[in-house]
């Protein structure tokens, strides 16, 4: 079988933010924590907003 670099696997869709014990986190890093959840979330929103317009013209493009 051939390796084709353009075909790589694709990420997981599971969990990104890895769950771990919060007891032993001061509050500025569960602050941290959440503004990076956030972060991640915000580019979560984005790519889905721009296959979204993707999907969305191609389906103009092809309606009869």
């Amino acid at each position: 079988m051939v390796f084709d670099p353009e075909e790589r696997p694709r990420p997981k869709a599971g969990v990104a933010i890895e769950p771990i014990a919060l007891d032993p986190l001061s509050i500025e890093d569960l602050e941290a924590r959440i503004s990076s959840a956030k972060a991640e979330i915000a580019r979560c929103v984005e790519a889905i907003s721009k296959k979204q317009a993707s999907r969305d013209a191609a389906a103009a493009f092809f309606k009869i």
